[in-house]
């Protein structure tokens, strides 16, 4: 799906006339330039023929560079305005990428490495988005011989830490739950998360830009077709032909006026609480006609960068809204840092190191 949300990017931008470097990254963690206008295909074995190796440098003057053909050849610099960051999950949505890019000091558009870990960890987002005050389910972290939740099942189980509808179950004993956080399996070695499996509830998604002002998208009621899973999977949302633009849904949802307004609110706090940056997509869970409603997670970097829900009263074009966020990553820098305070005076008082160790 990033490769698919990167493509959807460079041709975009193409479009514009706009001078596009593509830099995928590998399942092997290399850095490699491609052609900008390759279709999907291209990538079926991983990178595409003529892609050059890259080397990243994380300092200051640094970012990526190209070695230059020829036994005597030097490295240049691939120059960036800015970088338009379409991974999705991973160390691409988690921080990792984010901190490295802060470290270079190359602009990039999207979440800054404190929001992006944040966001990444369903517990965590979990637990500001209640200390807020704005309803959210319970959610109790999976460990070996766990106690049972004080609710009863059955239960959504969900990695702590990954992208959204991936790995998640719904099972309906608890001695099952911990047993399934117990497998260790490729999305849950690093920890599962419970919480209560409202069978009446439904999503109710919506994006968030926050450049040139915080600006609310259409709100969107994904549709699951009778028989299908319990859980609006990732096979719903992403394997129907042409990913979340084919998935079936109603959009504009039909909202009641005061539910649809109490949600705007509540994408407001949460922008503010996680400091938003680039384009988000905000999950809730609603239950009957006017709720109660709670919110359900935040995707940082959404597939397609939910270019879909920018229509109708809320439209932008796909072009505008990537050159907002691009001027967003040059004008709004993700991270400041300042040598205030490390003047030396702590290492003059010091005396030895031997005292210190007491």
């Amino acid at each position: 799906m990033s490769i698919l949300t990167g493509l959807q990017a460079a041709r975009a931008l193409l479009g514009e006339g706009a001078s596009v470097e593509a830099i995928y990254w590998t399942k092997g963690e290399r850095f490699v330039a491609v052609n900008a206008s390759l279709e999907a295909n291209a990538f079926l074995d991983g990178a595409p023929k003529g892609a050059r190796e890259l080397r990243f440098v994380a300092q200051p003057g640094g970012g990526f560079f190209e070695a230059k053909a020829g036994v005597l050849g030097k490295e240049r610099s691939v120059e960036l305005g800015a970088i338009v960051v379409c991974c999705h999950g991973g160390p691409g949505e988690d921080g990792t990428l984010q901190a490295a890019l802060d470290l270079a000091g190359v602009p990039y558009t999207g979440p800054a490495a404190s929001g992006a870990a944040l966001c990444m960890d369903k517990l965590a987002f979990g637990s500001v988005v209640a200390a807020a005050g704005l309803p959210s389910l319970p959610r109790k972290l999976v460990v070996r011989g766990a106690e049972a939740p004080p609710w009863d099942g059955p239960h959504i189980v969900k990695p702590r830490f990954g992208g959204s509808s991936i790995g998640i179950e719904v099972i309906a004993e608890w001695s099952d739950v911990v047993r399934y956080a117990e497998l260790g399996g490729p999305h849950t070695t690093r920890g599962v998360v419970a919480e209560p499996y409202r069978s009446d509830a439904y999503d109710v998604n919506v994006a968030l830009r926050t450049y040139p002002a915080l600006a609310l998208s259409l709100f969107e009621r994904p549709l699951r077709a009778p028989g299908k899973s319990q859980i609006f999977s990732y096979n719903d949302k992403y394997l129907g032909g042409d990913g979340m633009v084919s998935a079936p849904r109603e959009l504009p949802a039909q909202l009641d006026g005061g539910l649809e307004k109490e949600l705007r609110e509540a994408a407001g706090v949460v922008a503010s609480l996680a400091g938003a940056r680039g384009v988000w997509r905000l999950d809730f869970l609603v239950a009957g006609g006017t709720g109660p409603w709670w919110v359900n997670e935040v995707n940082t970097i959404p597939g397609s960068l939910a270019k879909y829900l920018w229509v109708g009263d809320a439209a932008v074009e796909f072009p505008a809204l990537l050159a907002d966020m691009i001027e967003e990553a040059k004008r709004r820098p993700s991270a400041q840092w300042s040598s205030m305070g490390a003047d030396g005076s702590a290492l003059r008082s010091a005396a030895s190191i031997a005292n210190k160790l007491g």
